[in-house]
């Protein structure tokens, strides 16, 4: 259940892909059953949609909005996922102030080949709140191992 940011792919983007996914659900008010207003985790996803238009590595990354990254008691919550590298999950992340951040972390993890996100080369805000580092699986793992 994701929408993708509306960008225009070429075939060079399909090697080099990367994702930002946001949890749209992150920080809502609800009532019986139903989110009240607009969540955090909305307002984080329009903040870091509109200033990834000016963004030099916009054609490089979707970003792309998730219903529930399950991890509610930490939101606002965002991913950076790409082929062959590490996917990051961050959490404790301010609604209000923290789209700036964000994109400049995923420009570090662009840069890496492996994704790797040293604690000294994060933003300040996404030094702490990591929830996951999970490593990355390859065809060729994938294909050598299954019997």
């Amino acid at each position: 259940m994701t929408a993708a940011t509306n960008i225009s792919r070429t075939t060079d983007f399909v090697d080099d892909y990367h994702s930002l996914f946001v949890c749209k659900t992150c920080a809502s008010m609800w009532q019986d059953g139903k989110r009240l207003g607009e969540s955090g985790g909305q307002k984080l996803l329009q903040q870091l949609q509109h200033l990834a238009q000016d963004w030099d590595l916009r054609n490089k990354f979707l970003i792309e909005e998730v219903e529930c990254m399950s991890a509610c008691n930490r939101s606002c919550v965002v991913a950076f996922a790409a082929k062959g590298k590490l996917t990051y999950l961050f959490g404790d992340l301010a609604a209000e102030d923290s789209a700036s951040a964000v994109l400049e972390c995923a420009r570090k993890y662009y840069a890496h080949q492996d994704g790797l996100l040293p604690w000294s080369e994060r933003p300040e805000l996404l030094k702490k709140g990591i929830l996951a580092k999970i490593p990355s699986i390859s065809v060729e793992k994938v294909s050598t191992t299954v019997i």
